[in-house]
């Protein structure tokens, strides 16, 4: 064998052995939690559906709201499938789509209905945008745009896009850091990597923390963020909850804090995809740890918290979609500190959402199948 490609082959060797010392905790679970399995349900598929549901929203007597990805509202009720006229035009491009929705705590008097999408204008590329309209009948009117990200990007990922309304009727919506991670997310005076706050008619609350700051975005709540697609209000304490996805490892549970910085990417507990070293910092003086942290990562695509007694056991727990290994992960909390993990919905495809629904019950919807129902087993 040539000398040369002999030791080119020793060196990679060598190389990818180095790589695989440093991948090794984060393809490991963490030792503090153990993953186990539900058993005690049964998955019942309430309507199919071939597209990329990305996520429900419930009316009053159970029947479903449902974005498409790629561009469309509809309502599923009693059987029958019906399409929303008047969604804006959609930039469509990787992650980016036509992703959250939320009624307006008083929907049933005023008829607002919140979105979030990807859109463009002159400026080349997109960014994440919020928006309401009022849904009269099976049509979107009086549509205004509350709040658009910039600058605009060509990239396709970290959109964020998530909404919540709290207990005083502000909304909360996440933008991701848009693939810029090393400007956008510690720099408050640009978009992305932040969790932010408005009024119900896109102006901004004065008591926003930097409301008063010449040269920062008025409506950033929080910042430091890689890509929260998760989002709940506590149903007990009001506070704000997000997960986010991390990067090779490192996905985390953060309760949002006005006016703190979450540390993206001056500290993780994950690595790059390419198995290098993103900081050596897992913590640093004036930036928040979160809550919890996943190794491996499991892409958190939603959250939510269940009330419901219909479950067993389930009652004061979290529900997260885990897009990389194709389960919803239930998470046992004792004292706001992670106590149990297990998978439901295992194989079915990649869940994108998931709700309590009216009823009591827990629906989720799995990429390119529909809206499944879980059904408790005694």
């Amino acid at each position: 064998m040539n000398k040369y490609i002999s030791t080119t082959i020793i060196g990679l060797l060598i190389l990818n052995f180095s790589f695989a010392q440093d991948l090794e905790p984060f393809d490991q679970e963490r030792e503090d939690s153990i993953l186990t399995e539900e058993t005690n349900y049964e998955m019942e598929l309430v309507f199919e559906d071939e597209n990329i549901i990305w996520a429900i929203e419930f009316f009053e007597d159970n029947s479903i709201l449902a974005t498409v990805k790629s561009g469309s509202i509809f309502h599923y009720k009693d059987g029958t499938k019906t399409k929303i006229n008047g969604v804006p035009d959609i930039y469509l491009r990787g992650q980016g789509g036509l992703m959250d929705i939320a009624f307006h705590p008083n929907f049933k008097e005023n008829k607002w209905l919140y979105f979030s999408y990807a859109s463009e204008d002159a400026e080349e590329g997109g960014n994440t945008t919020i928006a309401r309209a009022k849904l009269i009948e099976d049509s979107l009117v009086d549509l205004e745009v509350l709040y658009k990200g910039s600058p605009n990007s060509r990239k396709g990922q970290h959109f964020g896009g998530r909404l919540e309304f709290d207990n005083d009727n502000y909304l909360y919506f996440s933008i991701g850091d848009r693939g810029n991670r090393d400007v956008n997310p510690q720099n408050i005076n640009r978009d992305g990597g932040k969790i932010y706050r408005i009024n119900e008619d896109g102006t901004i609350p004065e008591d926003n923390p930097f409301f008063s700051n010449p040269n920062a975005k008025k409506a950033v709540y929080s910042y430091g963020h890689r890509n929260p697609q998760g989002m709940f209000k506590h149903p007990v304490t009001g506070e704000i909850w997000t997960n986010e996805h991390g990067p090779r490892g490192g996905d985390e549970i953060n309760i949002i804090k006005k006016g703190e910085n979450y540390g993206w990417p001056k500290i993780t507990y994950g690595i790059n995809y390419s198995l290098t070293t993103i900081t050596k910092d897992k913590s640093l003086p004036g930036m928040e740890q979160p809550l919890y942290y996943w190794l491996p990562s499991i892409a958190p695509s939603s959250f939510e918290y269940i009330s419901s007694n219909i479950y067993p056991n389930w009652n004061g727990s979290l529900l997260a979609g885990a897009l990389v290994f194709k389960h919803i992960e239930r998470i046992g909390l004792k004292n706001n500190k992670v106590v149990s993990r297990s998978k439901i919905a295992e194989g079915l495809g990649r869940p994108r959402d998931v709700k309590q629904g009216p009823d009591g019950y827990i629906y989720v919807s799995i990429e390119n199948k529909g809206v499944y129902k879980i059904i408790p087993i005694e």
